[in-house]
């Protein structure tokens, strides 16, 4: 799945999603969303927008957090 910037959905839980995405600075990332969740579930979970609207999204860059995740 193409995105244009990293989230992190619910919508997407459980699904084996690899997103692939492009910041503003051309660099490409691509990462295994049930595994960033998994991995980083409280921290997400303890977020405001979490709860409000269900997902996190970041267009400027992969979070430090979620990048052990990344795939090749």
């Amino acid at each position: 799945m193409i995105k244009k910037r990293f989230v992190l959905s619910r919508a997407l839980l459980g699904n084996n999603v690899i997103i692939e995405f492009t910041n503003k600075k051309g660099i490409t990332y691509k990462y295994d969303h049930d595994q960033v969740y998994a991995v980083n579930q409280e921290r997400i979970e303890s977020m405001e927008c979490w709860h409000k609207y269900g997902n996190y999204t970041n267009s400027n860059n992969l979070p430090t957090w979620a990048r052990e995740c990344t795939v090749e």
